[in-house]
């Protein structure tokens, strides 16, 4: 399982990101790519198998749940 995650993100990058844009320099690349982990893959993608909720908002209605 989780091989198709990382495939899945991989395609992800690929598709949303790197096709569309020109990098001056390999770092360049490396910072983007990054960013778009930490800030929109991690955060705030919404997942199938969460009830179609960003991580944020699962988190938070676990919380809920919880009080």
């Amino acid at each position: 399982m989780a091989r198709a995650v990382v495939k899945r993100l991989f395609n992800l990058l690929k598709r949303e990101r790197i096709r569309r844009s020109k990098y001056k320099t390999r770092e360049d690349a490396r910072r983007d790519v990054c960013d778009c982990i930490e800030f929109f893959y991690n955060p705030q993608r919404k997942h199938a198998r969460d009830g179609m909720l960003s991580p944020i908002a699962f988190e938070q209605k676990l919380k809920q749940q919880c009080v």
